[in-house]
C-alpha cells in the first residue's frame, strides 16, 4: 500500500498551553533534520494541532519510518492514506478497498472513528463513523465490531481531502531536542555513559560530550568504539560534539603521586574538572554522567559525593536507581549494547586500583591531591589545549 503522508502525534507538548507553538515548531524541525538525507521529497508542516509530513513520489518506507521513530517528542507515527474526495458513495469503496489490504486476516474487531474538520461536509462524525462501519462489516462478514477494546481502530479525516489511518507506530516520546538547552556527558566506551545520554537528550536536551583517551595503554580501537557509540546516540539527540581528551599524563602523575586506593576518585574528580570546563566554555548548563549508586566503588553514595564536590555545574545521573539489567535492556533498545561490549579497554578501567577505596573522605582526598599541586595545572591546561574536537552526525 502506498502512504502519501504521515500523522505524527506528540504528547505531553500538548499540556504547554501558550508556549505549545515553540515546542511544536521545534519538532517540526527535528522533523526535518530527520529526513534531510532520506530519498524522497517531504514537506512537514503542523496544522490543527497536528503535524504532517506529506510525501511526494517515491521513497522508502521503512527507512521513514524508522527515522521517525527516532525523533524525540513524537508518540506516534501514522501512516495515512489520502483519497480525493469524490463522494460518500465512493469513499465506501475505498475504505473497503483499504482495509481488505491492510489486513489479510479479517479475523479481527474494528470500530470506526471519525473526525471532519470540513464542516460543510453533507455528513457529521458520528454518520461517517456509522455508514463506513456498516459498509466494512458487509463487505467482510468475519470481521466484528468492538467499540470498546477493538484489534483495529479505523480513523477517517475529513479534510479537502480524506484521510484514513489505522496503525499507529510507537514514537521515541519525550521532548524535542534543544527545548530544554544542551549538557555535557561524560562519554566511555562502557555500556552506561550512552544511554545516559539517551536519556537526557530524551527530555529535550542537547548533547555534547568528552572522551578521555589515554594512548598508548587505550588502543585507537577504543577511540572508534567511542565514536560509534557517540554516532548511536546522535540517532536519537542530533549532531553531537566530541571532545576527545588525551589523559594519559595527568593519570600516570596521579599514579605516582597518590594514594593507589584513591586513584579511580582523584582520577575521577579530574575528569569532571576538565568536562566541565569545555561545557562552560559551549554553553552547557550541567555535566551528564552513566552512575548508578552502588554499581562499582567509584558510585557509592560517598565517592558520587567526592566528585560532585569540585563541580559547579549541576551533575545530571539519570541512570542513578537502575540495576544493571535495566541499563542493558536500554542499551539493546537504542543499539549500543554490542558495541560497548567489545573488548578495547578506555582509561576508566587500565588504572583501577585492586582494592579502592568505597566511602572516601573529601578531606582526605583534598590532602591528597595536594600532592599534585607542583604540575596538575600545567597537564591541565595541556589536556584542554591539545583536546581533538570531533563532529559526529
Amino acid at each position: 500500500m502506498i502512504f502519501h503522508t504521515f500523522l505524527l502525534k506528540y504528547g505531553e507538548i500538548g499540556i504547554k498551553g501558550k508556549n505549545r507553538y515553540l515546542f511544536e515548531d521545534a519538532l517540526v524541525r527535528q522533523v526535518r533534520f530527520a529526513l534531510r538525507e532520506t530519498d524522497g521529497e517531504f514537506t512537514v508542516y503542523k496544522k490543527q494541532a497536528r503535524i504532517y509530513v506529506d510525501c511526494d513520489g517515491a521513497y522508502d518506507y521503512e527507512e521513514v519510518t524508522e527515522k521517525l521513530r527516532k525523533v524525540f517528542g513524537l508518540v506516534g507515527i501514522c501512516p495515512v492514506v489520502r483519497l480525493e474526495d469524490k463522494g460518500f458513495e465512493e469513499l465506501k469503496k475505498e475504505v473497503v478497498s483499504y482495509m481488505d489490504e491492510m489486513y489479510e486476516d479479517k479475523n479481527i474487531t474494528f470500530k470506526v472513528e471519525s473526525r471532519r474538520s470540513r464542516k460543510t461536509y453533507p455528513k457529521n462524525s458520528m454518520e461517517i463513523s456509522r455508514d463506513l462501519g456498516e459498509a466494512i462489516l458487509e463487505a467482510f462478514p468475519e470481521i466484528r465490531v468492538d467499540v470498546h477494546r477493538p484489534d483495529v481502530t479505523v480513523h477517517i479525516e475529513v479534510r479537502d481531502e480524506v484521510y484514513v489511518y489505522s496503525r499507529i507506530i510507537p514514537g521515541a516520546g519525550g521532548m524535542p531536542v534543544g527545548t530544554n538547552g544542551k549538557a555535557m556527558l561524560l562519554l566511555s566506551g562502557g555500556i552506561d555513559s550512552p544511554v545516559a545520554g539517551y536519556m537526557i537528550s530524551k527530555r529535550g536536551v542537547g548533547i555534547e560530550a568528552t572522551y578521555f583517551h589515554a594512548p598508548p595503554y587505550t588502543s585507537e580501537r577504543a577511540k572508534q568504539k567511542v565514536m560509534d557509540l557517540a554516532k548511536k546516540v546522535a540517532e536519537y539527540a542530533g549532531p553531537v560534539k566530541l571532545h576527545v581528551v588525551n589523559f594519559t599524563d595527568i593519570q600516570l602523575y596521579i599514579y605516582d603521586r597518590c594514594p593507589h586506593d584513591e586513584l579511580t576518585i582523584i582520577m575521577r574528580r579530574y575528569m569532571m574538572k576538565i568536562a566541565e570546563h569545555f561545557a562552560r566554555k559551549d554553553g552547557c548548563l550541567g555535566l551528564i554522567t552513566g552512575e548508578s549508586i552502588g554499581q562499582v566503588a567509584s558510585q557509592t553514595m560517598q565517592s558520587l559525593a567526592a566528585t560532585n564536590d569540585v563541580c559547579t555545574l549541576p551533575v545530571y545521573r539519570p541512570l542513578i536507581g537502575f540495576d544493571k539489567q535495566e541499563i542493558v535492556n536500554v542499551a539493546e533498545k537504542i543499539d549500543t549494547y554490542e558495541t560497548s561490549i567489545q573488548p578495547f579497554e578506555d582509561c576508566c578501567t587500565i588504572f583501577v586500583a585492586k582494592h579502592p577505596v568505597t566511602k572516601p573522605n573529601i578531606d582526605v582526598i583534598r590532602r591528597s591531591e595536594e600532592r599534585l599541586n607542583e604540575k596538575i595545572d600545567e597537564l591541565f591546561e595541556e589536556a584542554v589545549r591539545t583536546v581533538e574536537i570531533i563532529e559526529i552526525k
